[in-house]
């Protein structure tokens, strides 16, 4: 049989380490970023960005059959751009615009949520000018897990 002193020693031993092992901070998990639910993007005519890994969107083309300043129009015209998706459902691409009929400014597409923001220059180039290295800002979400 134990000694009351031996016991106690024991006890208060035992108490020690519970408390240490209770205390002690968790064990260290290798950091992550926090996965992103949104980003937005500036393109120009024919560049190339990587949304997740496998998955990129091209702005391929963009059309301005907007009425150029100092010309005389029968309508307004609109800008359209056209994108390329790749991802590991291959190829798919779509048209955002924000006035063209049969397009519209945001586009759900595998996943991911595209909204037009805007270009610069926002207005149409003066008649003669040469067509402006066009910039499009576009946003892009994740609607579920690509």
């Amino acid at each position: 049989m134990m000694k009351p002193r031996v016991m106690s020693f024991c006890f208060a031993g035992l108490s020690l380490i519970i408390a240490a092992a209770c205390s002690a901070p968790p064990p260290r998990e290798a950091s992550r970023p926090a996965p992103r639910t949104s980003e937005n993007y500036v393109l120009t005519q024919g560049q190339t960005v990587t949304l997740a890994p496998a998955t990129t969107l091209k702005l391929e083309r963009i059309n301005d059959s907007r009425c150029k300043a100092g010309a005389v129009c029968v309508w307004a015209g609109h800008i359209s751009y056209r994108f390329v998706l790749t991802d590991k459902q291959g190829e798919s691409s779509f048209v955002l615009a924000e006035d063209m009929p049969g397009a519209a400014k945001s586009v759900t597409k595998n996943g991911l949520v595209f909204t037009l923001q805007g270009v610069d220059p926002a207005e149409p180039p003066p008649l003669k000018a040469p067509a402006p290295d066009y910039r499009v800002s576009l946003r892009v979400n994740i609607a579920q897990p690509i």
